[in-house]
């Protein structure tokens, strides 16, 4: 049975490694330098073509390969859609806590039937194909833009939240102390067979400036749709 709870939690990591330049990957670098974190950014085109992100996040940030960033950063935000067959470094991340901002769009990703069938979760799938890490669904129901504009101070009236899903509660953990930093409250919506709950089309995907209330509720009412029979 869903059930929400707030997290407070402070943990000492202090190097984010990022698979992913796009814009998600590029706001979260934002939001976590100016929070004093440093920052190894990877994309599949090359360390070399990220030079001019690199000059303007300054020093705090490094480009690097998916391989340098996973095996450098105390834990690792993948900002890349799944793969059917897994294209991450899985020995690299092995141990780490990896925050994963994916959200399955069929428009880009194509059908996965074990998805469609309700059987797996995106979110567990990327699980399944790191199985020695610690998978966390986040920043998922926000646009990467709002990342960096929307928060506001812990004690400001009616700040918003964000949802987080994982099998691990050191995971949710993690992404809560973030999520605070960044100025957002946390719904946790664990564990990863629940995280459909604010998946595209659900009432907390559809409503995106909530409250910690609100996402509670619409976390709630999320009602999951089957797509096929197929396993």
């Amino acid at each position: 049975m869903f059930r929400a709870q707030k997290i407070e939690v402070q943990l000492p990591m202090t190097t984010i490694g990022i698979i992913g330049a796009g814009q998600v990957g590029s706001q979260i670098a934002r939001a976590a330098i100016a929070n004093d974190y440093n920052v190894i950014i990877a994309n599949s085109r090359g360390p070399e073509t990220l030079s001019d992100l690199i000059a303007e996040l300054g020093p705090s940030a490094r480009a690097a390969t998916a391989v340098g960033a996973a095996e450098e950063g105390d834990f690792v935000v993948i900002a890349v859609p799944l793969k059917v067959i897994n294209d991450m470094p899985v020995a690299e991340l092995a141990g780490k806590i990896v925050i994963d901002t994916n959200n399955y769009m069929i428009w880009r990703d194509g059908h996965i039937p074990i998805i469609d069938s309700g059987k797996k979760t995106v979110h567990e799938l990327r699980q399944e194909h790191l199985p020695s890490s610690r998978v966390v669904k986040a920043f998922t129901h926000i646009q990467a833009p709002r990342i960096t504009t929307w928060g506001k101070p812990a004690d400001f009236p009616d700040r918003l939240a964000l949802a987080v899903s994982s099998n691990f509660p050191e995971a949710v953990k993690l992404v809560a102390r973030l999520y605070d930093q960044f100025g957002f409250d946390t719904v946790d919506s664990s564990p990863l067979s629940e995280s459909w709950r604010n998946a595209p089309g659900q009432p907390a995907w559809k409503q995106e400036r909530q409250t910690w209330p609100e996402l509670t509720a619409n976390l709630a009412r999320a009602r999951r749709k089957i797509l096929s029979d197929a396993t």
